[in-house]
């Protein structure tokens, strides 16, 4: 039986409100699923003038308040907005002049907000003036990446009084790859002493670094694949964090992510041409034919096409992928009669590589935004969906192509070692395709392998849609792990 917590979420990020990547389909995902395990559920986001406060009818949730933060205070108020046949409660931190511009974290996705420390100081220490004045203290303070990662050293520093006394914290890391380091100089904005600054944790190589800070206060550190978390424990993938993660001992694990099986299902989906199943896959072919037609390709159903939608960053594999007069793009449209299509937004260097790639490849196609239809569209058209990743955390999209029968090509780290499973050309067992090295030539081989099981052994690659789309990654299960953690540390 359920002990009916109350249990406050704080992103800066939520699908549908506002989405930057896949942290924000997590936080539109596992608190609804936490609060159908019987608590009560809220998630605290900014208010950002990008949300459509009209289309979701955002009503003013309590009385304004003020936030200290640096030498003054900010004046906020809270708006929240419920969706339908969903338990959860979105509230919005609102302060216009931290919050009123376009973007969640900067301008566009290749620059920062010079004042994000403040932006995001402010909804950090936001949570407890909020929460004292609505009477609704939370049992867990769950807190996400680093733009989060404050609220658990104000609890554990500043408001571990009444009426927080038995409050906990948990932190999930989405990508320790992305740590909020500020200069030292300004760790004024957070009102703690100076002796904070190394008591706490936040000291990183002469500068301040909020996830670590965060990491050292929380009473509880998660990450989003049991992989994942093995990796940033070791000095090649903590980016400088692993000796403090490997303090936290077994207050770290790893949770896998889950996916909504009713957004993401091909046979109910209407954002694409046509409907399909396990049991039929008829309307994966019509629904290649008209990507191909959308984005000007050929219409060639026995030509395979490869999909990605990401974005456009080192990390995820765009050095060995395009990078000017080193990566393995041209050499694998050029020489192999396939067809790609990418949807993404990202790195200046990249874009401006892709988009010069795509003007001299005739089967090379790009889609320089981030459109949720479109992507949809790739999942369901495409044969093939392309993952070459440094490090993938947890990684949404191998699981969304599950679903659709788009069998997954991908390095082996992280959350992709975690879920998809290796081709075997004996048996012809597997989900996807699994690669250990990232390197241009990796890639063009992989590519190459593929291309060869798709025209050699189209009997393998149907049995491996079907295993693939019968595939469940559930977000109960997760939820009920981090149900199993939050009773951990308050018991």
């Amino acid at each position: 039986m359920s002990s009916g917590l109350k249990i406050l979420f704080i992103t800066p990020e939520v699908f549908p409100f506002a989405k930057v990547g896949g942290l924000a389909d997590v936080l539109g995902a596992l608190p609804r699923h936490v609060a159908s395990l019987g608590h009560d559920v809220k998630v605290i986001c900014p208010c950002y003038a990008s949300i459509d406060k009209k289309k979701f009818s955002f009503k003013n949730y309590g009385k304004p308040f003020y936030v200290p933060l640096g030498s003054s205070e900010k004046k906020c108020k809270v708006l929240a907005a419920q969706l339908e046949n969903d338990e959860v409660t979105y509230c919005f931190l609102d302060n216009k002049e931290l919050f009123g511009l376009d973007g969640v974290y900067g301008p566009d996705n290749s620059t920062a907000f010079e004042n994000n420390i403040q932006r995001f100081t402010l909804l950090c220490r936001s949570v407890f003036p909020f929460c004292r004045q609505t009477s609704w203290i939370p049992d867990i303070i769950h807190a996400h990446d680093w733009t989060a990662a404050l609220s658990a050293v104000y609890l554990n520093l500043l408001e571990k009084v009444r009426p927080f006394l038995k409050t906990k914290s948990v932190l999930t890391i989405h990508n320790v790859g992305y740590q909020g380091v500020f200069p030292k100089s300004e760790f004024h904005w957070t009102q703690f002493a100076m002796e904070d600054f190394y008591r706490a944790g936040f000291e990183f190589h002469d500068k301040m670094n909020l996830l670590k800070a965060g990491i050292a206060n929380a009473h509880s550190v998660t990450t989003v694949s049991p992989t994942y978390a093995s990796e940033i424990q070791t000095e090649r993938y903590g980016c400088g964090l692993d000796d403090v993660l490997r303090e936290r001992g077994k207050s770290f694990c790893g949770i896998l992510n889950g996916i909504d099986y009713q957004y993401w299902n091909p046979e109910f989906n209407r954002r694409i041409p046509a409907q399909y199943s396990a049991e039929d896959l008829s309307g994966k072919t019509m629904c290649k034919r008209e990507l191909q037609k959308q984005m000007g390709l050929p219409v060639e159903k026995q030509v395979p096409l490869v999909g990605m939608v990401s974005r456009l960053v080192k990390h995820k594999g765009f050095r060995e992928l395009c990078g000017p007069g080193y990566g393995s793009l041209y050499s694998i449209c050029r020489d192999m009669p396939l067809q790609w299509v990418i949807l993404g937004r990202g790195e200046e260097w990249c874009e401006k590589e892709l988009t010069r790639l795509a003007g001299i490849l005739p089967n090379l196609k790009i889609a320089l935004k981030f459109e949720e239809r479109l992507a949809h569209r790739i999942e369901a058209g495409a044969d093939f969906f392309f993952m070459p990743s440094q490090y993938e955390p947890c990684g949404l999209n191998q699981m969304y192509s599950l679903r659709f029968g788009t069998l997954p090509i991908v390095r082996n780290t992280g959350g992709l070692a975690d879920t998809v499973e290796n081709y075997d050309e004996e048996t012809g067992g597997g989900t996807g395709f699994v690669f250990d090295d990232l390197t241009p030539k990796t890639l063009h081989d992989v590519m190459a392998m593929v291309l060869r099981i798709y025209h050699e052994h189209p009997d393998h690659l149907r049995k491996m849609r079907i295993r693939a789309m019968n595939k469940r990654f559930e977000w109960d299960e997760a939820a009920r792990k981090y149900e199993k953690v939050y009773q951990s540390i308050l018991h």
